[in-house]
């Protein structure tokens, strides 16, 4: 059966990932003999679905797998999802409420059950989508953060963090999500700048007529003011020290404090002390003994504790408040304000400080492996413009939070009595042996296990160990089979903006528990911006399906558009004619195909031309193949594409295939073809990383192969020596034929009519070339000679001079014309040239490299000048 004319993904994509299913290509197993290559997968949420962020950085991770797999590494990419706390229990809420249920009237064990049912029915669908791409994961190796038994490794992780002193409990001021209604870690929240209103509130002097004028953002907070704060060293309040303040609305009396924090240039220099709800605030009130107030709920209304406005909304408050400060004479103005709010990265809620009991990790030790070795490049990120901001997080870092007030999740395996002790174990018969350690006396019958589950990176900085092994947690274990095969990982594929939520943990818990990195390099991709650079999203109407991408265009057409404008760490401006130009690409292969499979052999010598451009390809080849180990060592994925895609496109398809093409109807020699059909192979196989399914299927119309003879197990090119002036004879040859191309089109002379050329020298510098370009120009002779005579048009090629003679097919007085504007224009261009060389400041300043650029320039605009000159000469 004849190949169709256009290459279709749909007749093929599905067919072939279901074929290296079946032959276990992408399982890997342990093998002492040869060389493990491991990629963890970025864990996607549960409730995630496919967006243009996953493809590009998945479409990275199946390139770098599959060329190690055809390199001859045990590759494996080990697949997952991630419970995703806050996310997932979010979306089970929405659910329940659409069902008519609230959260709150349920047990723990209802909601949870209501949780997995939710997780079983939609939380895979990301994974299956993955292999629409192509994703080469090993499937028999997929993870999920709550599995049983990385359930247990989490808990034991904890439990051993909690015997060396790292995990403590204490009341801290945490980030507060109401929304969520869980404490954040400071990386989950998103601060950004907003438009708000800067209140300025009268406070009376209590036994005075006077008042002190306060500043505020969050005028709803003076119900919980402890004090009111100066600066000892202002003058202008001195008269305030010693005496107290009533907070409006309430007319509560407070202290006013002083304190060198306060900033005298900024509001009015004069500060509300509110301990309970801000973060500064409860540092000073700690150094001055102040009263915390706590007025909000954990759903962000106000409580008992406010006396005013009880059960309303924060924000509706903010409002109702400034109308009342107003009423009662106390607001003296407002101004529009931009202040740096914080926002929860999961829910968007703006971000309450909070005072809260929860658990925290201890950081300052336990990551100074982690500071240490990706600043000395044992750990490589790349681009190494991270490092930076790596540093800068890593030697300021604070404290870990580690509790959430959620359901779903990792529940903190700690137990409290009733007298408020507690212990921390994996169960609650060990809790109860622990207990009667520590008191035999003491009632062990109504002990209660802690409601707050880990934060989700608490148990994902464990996924480069866990995945393989999660018994490694545990003391004295050394690692299982595939945990010391595997680990460390090699390459890390993910965003910078979970640089510090993920990566750096991950790092952190490497060393902890293996003494080693969990991975060598960390290849960080860029955000996916539309062609306006506006990020992605589904609010903005921005952002295409993949899905819907990958039916209209294939996925190696969507794989290669993802690509073709995506550097390491720099954003990609994606534009869906990048991923047309991926189809393209695959017809452009297709269409080589069936030109080189329709051919006829016979055995017969080849032309010279054949053999030149055999060797010239040969070489060409090879060059490519030294050039991509280059790329894919600095992690240049998108160079490496444009490589390969050049090398197809233009110097197989528009060079290789013309010379060695047959005449219409005619033969080719079996030696050429043979030297064909060996190139065809090697450039599927450097292009199978990229485009896995047009690849595979070439590869078996190609020849006849073994059921598992496979291009995605096919051994990987390596460069052989080659013949560098062969590649630069090719290239001088190629921009002969390009300028008599571009002679004849400007003359409207057909490509069919033969043309002689003369070349300006005592002897032919197209060497073993002139065959090809007679061929691919429709040259009749090619002679050689010191000077032109007659009437015909002149080519440069390197300062070496052509001349087609042209007797009686062109039109002298328009030639002539147009040689004088070519003239002008070339005179106008060598001026400018000389005028930059002339001044002195420029050549003092400049580059040695732009000096030689520029010295060209005018090398090469003189002997077109010249040229130029003779040819209009013989005109006359």
């Amino acid at each position: 059966m004849s190949l169709s004319t256009k290459y279709n993904p749909t007749e093929v994509e599905d067919k072939w990932y279901a074929y290296w299913l079946a032959n276990g290509f992408f399982h890997a197993q342990p093998n002492p003999a040869k060389e493990a290559y491991t990629i963890v997968i970025p864990p996607p949420n549960v409730t995630g679905v496919l967006h243009m962020g996953h493809m590009l950085n998945n479409t990275i991770q199946d390139i770098l797998v599959r060329k190690a797999r055809m390199e001859g590494k045990e590759a494996c990419w080990v697949p997952g999802t991630d419970h995703a706390s806050i996310a997932t229990e979010t979306k089970v809420v929405a659910m329940l409420r659409e069902k008519g249920i609230k959260k709150s009237d349920l047990t723990r064990e209802e909601f949870l059950k209501y949780a997995w049912e939710w997780k079983e029915k939609y939380g895979g669908i990301i994974l299956e989508q993955l292999k629409k791409l192509g994703a080469s994961c090993d499937w028999d190796r997929t993870s999920f953060t709550m599995d049983p038994a990385y359930y247990e490794a989490v808990i034991d992780v904890f439990i051993d963090l909690h015997k060396k002193g790292y995990i403590y409990r204490g009341t801290r001021m945490v980030n507060w999500d109401p929304v969520g209604k869980t404490a954040l870690s400071d990386d989950e929240v998103n601060h950004r700048e907003v438009n708000s209103k800067l209140y300025y509130i009268n406070y009376k002097i209590e036994g005075e007529d006077g008042f002190v004028t306060i500043a505020t953002t969050r005028p709803e907070t003076i119900l919980a003011d402890a004090a009111v704060c100066i600066n000892p060293n202002d003058e202008r309040y001195t008269h305030l020290k010693g005496k107290r303040a009533l907070i409006p609305l309430l007319n509560k009396s407070i202290p006013i404090i002083e304190d060198e924090y306060v900033t005298m240039d900024f509001g009015t220099g004069c500060l509300k002390v509110t301990p309970a709800h801000d973060l500064n605030d409860y540092e000073l009130g700690k150094k001055h003994g102040l009263e915390l107030i706590d007025i909000l709920n954990d759903d962000g209304t106000l409580n008992a504790k406010s006396v005013l406005y009880v059960g309303k909304d924060r924000f509706a408050v903010r409002k109702e408040i400034a109308k009342d400060l107003e009423a009662a004479g106390q607001l003296a103005k407002v101004e529009d304000y931009k202040s740096n709010v914080g926002f929860s990265e999961r829910t968007d809620a703006v971000i309450e400080p909070r005072l809260s009991m929860q658990w925290f990790l201890k950081m300052d030790v336990i990551t100074q492996p982690a500071l240490k070795n990706v600043m000395d490049d044992t750990i490589q990120l790349l681009p190494p413009k991270f490092k930076n901001t790596y540093h800068h997080w890593m030697a300021n870092v604070r404290d870990w939070c580690i509790s959430r007030q959620l359901w779903w999740g990792h529940r903190i395996p700690v137990w409290y009595a009733s007298d408020g002790s507690y212990v921390v174990a994996k169960t609650q018969a060990e809790a109860v042996e622990l207990f009667k350690i520590q008191d035999p006396t003491s009632n062990i019958e109504s002990i209660r296990q802690d409601s707050d589950v880990l934060d989700t990176w608490f148990s994902s900085w464990l996924w480069p160990i866990a995945v393989f092994d999660t018994t490694i947690f545990k003391d004295g274990n050394k690692g299982n089979a595939d945990l010391n095969y595997f680990y460390p990982t090699n390459d890390l594929v993910t965003a910078p903006e979970i640089l510090f939520f993920w990566v750096a943990r991950m790092i952190i818990a490497g060393y902890e528990y293996r003494g080693a990195q969990p991975f060598k390099n960390v290849y960080l991709t860029g955000i996916v911006r539309d062609k306006q650079g506006r990020k992605m999203s589904k609010s903005l109407g921005n952002s295409p399906d993949p899905l819907d991408l990958i039916a209209t265009y294939g996925a190696d057409a969507v794989r290669t558009g993802m690509l073709f404008s995506s550097p390491a760490g720099n954003d990609l401006l994606y534009d869906e004619k990048l991923v047309e130009q991926g189809r393209n690409f695959s017809n452009k292969i297709w269409n080589a195909f069936r030109l080189v499979k329709g051919w006829n052999t016979e055995p017969i010598p080849p032309p010279a031309e054949n053999k030149v451009a055999i060797e010239w390809f040969d070489a060409k080849l090879n060059e490519t193949v030294l050039e991509l180990e280059d790329h894919f060592t600095k992690f240049r994925i998108s160079d490496a594409l444009h490589t390969v895609y050049k090398l197809v496109w233009t110097e197989f398809c528009a060079w290789y295939l013309e010379i060695v093409k047959p005449e219409f109807g005619k033969p080719i020699d079996a030696a050429t073809y043979k030297s064909t059909i060996d190139f065809f192979e090697t450039l599927l196989k450097i292009l199978h990383p990229f485009m896995p399914f047009i690849t595979e299927e070439l590869w078996h119309e190609l020849n006849t192969r073994g059921g598992k003879e496979c291009i995605v197990v096919a051994k990987w090119p390596r460069p052989s020596a080659f013949s560098s002036s062969i590649i630069d004879e090719a290239t001088f040859a190629f921009e002969l034929v390009t300028e008599v191309r571009n002679a004849r089109n400007a003359k409207g002379l057909s490509p069919k009519e033969s043309l002689q050329l003369i070349e300006k020298s005592a002897n032919s510098t197209l060497l073993s070339f002139s065959s090809v370009v007679k061929k691919l120009a429709n040259i009749s002779t090619i002679n050689n000679t010191s000077t032109f005579e007659g009437s015909g048009i002149s080519v440069l090629v390197r300062a070496i001079e052509y001349f087609i003679p042209m007797e009686g097919k062109m039109d002298v007085g328009k030639e002539i014309e147009t040689i004088q504007k070519e003239l002008a224009y070339n005179r106008g261009f060598l001026e400018s040239i000389d005028k930059k060389l002339s001044n002195e400041k420029f050549v003092a300043s400049a580059p040695p490299k732009v000096i030689e650029i520029e010295r060209k320039k005018k090398a090469d605009a003189e002997t077109k000048i010249k040229a130029l000159e003779e040819n209009l000469a013989r005109m006359n």
